[in-house]
């Protein structure tokens, strides 16, 4: 059994080790704890479906079905041995290598000339405005957090806040070496 690790399967198996709960229960978790910020749960269908997959490989198992007062029947889910050495093996290799990953802001930067210098300005410049409101809501939840729980659940928090600050820095003075016209390009599109 080759089960491909994903952030989701991670964090799903992670609440189910906790305690066996139902699917929705484990979206309202991730989102009551800000782990969306890290964890994609927009789509309730990708939760559905990594459910779907670690069930089919045996990392958690149908404990039973509930059912409370005027709401559908609901599966329970619980971690099985398997799951727990598995999850385990991710984290460690999720922790330790680095992984290759496309975002799309190098890939953007990557095809700058795509737009005009002036264009590109502006958009960077609005990323800018975004860097800093994301900085400022980071802050914002740390020191929210800090007042009641150990640091352990809030350093995925404090390495996002040092992302968006280095990449602030980097998207500034990138701002300002194509204001000053240290990176310039004639535009071919």
């Amino acid at each position: 059994m080759s089960t491909r690790r994903s952030p989701l399967a991670v964090a799903l198996l992670c609440l189910v080790a906790e305690e066996p709960m139902h699917a929705y229960r484990m979206q309202q978790l991730i989102k009551e704890r800000h782990k969306d910020d890290v964890v994609n749960v927009a789509q309730r269908n990708s939760v559905y479906q990594t459910i779907e997959r670690l069930l089919r490989d045996g990392l958690i198992a149908v404990r039973g079905t509930s059912r409370e007062e005027n709401r559908p029947e609901r599966t329970v889910y619980e971690l099985t041995g398997t799951g727990r050495e598995t999850l385990k093996q991710w984290m460690r290799t999720m922790l330790s290598t680095p992984a290759r990953e496309f975002p799309e802001f190098p890939a953007a930067l990557a095809f700058l000339p795509g737009l005009e210098p002036g264009e590109a300005l502006a958009a960077l410049r609005e990323r800018l405005n975004s860097l800093e409101a994301r900085l400022s809501t980071l802050d914002g939840e740390l020191a929210e957090g800090r007042t009641f729980l150990p640091r352990v659940f809030l350093v995925e928090t404090e390495y996002q806040r040092a992302v968006v600050e280095a990449e602030l820095g980097y998207v500034r003075a990138l701002v300002d070496d194509l204001r000053a016209g240290e990176v310039t390009w004639d535009f071919r599109f």
